[in-house]
């Protein structure tokens, strides 16, 4: 097995690099918060009474993922809150999470708000797996 580079130097291959390694720090110094993933369906009366559309409750028939971070002491102008399309990079001045998600995502659909009274930052992210636009149609 011999993998062709353009630079006879380089050790890796972009390839077997996986995204947000570039944000992994294992020296940095601050905690690590606490978070809890959910994922989200839209169901309508089709679905809840009638079973009409097939929707299950795993994590298949969800189109959203939900990520709850707990942030105490933290103010919102504190965060910072980088997305691809695998990672989710957030750094505060006492916390860091580097958090490789489960599913790829839309990195360009989403949005987060800071439940300033939890000091909770909720963080709602599309899905974009294969074949979700047939399934979900």
């Amino acid at each position: 097995f011999q993998v062709k580079s353009e630079n006879k130097k380089t050790i890796w291959n972009t390839e077997e690099v996986p995204e947000g390694s570039e944000f992994d720090d294992t020296w940095d110094p601050r905690e690590k918060p606490e978070y809890e993933i959910s994922f989200k369906q839209h169901v309508g009366t089709e679905d809840v009474f009638f079973g009409m559309t097939g929707k299950d409750p795993s994590t298949a028939c969800c189109e959203d993922i939900v990520i709850k971070i707990k942030l105490p002491e933290t103010k919102y102008s504190d965060i910072t809150l980088d997305i691809q399309d695998k990672v989710l990079d957030l750094r505060t001045p006492k916390n860091k999470l580097l958090l490789h998600l489960p599913y790829p995502v839309n990195s360009k659909e989403g949005r987060a708000r800071f439940l300033s009274e939890e000091e909770i930052l909720e963080v709602t992210l599309r899905l974009s797996r294969k074949l979700d636009f047939i399934n979900f149609s």
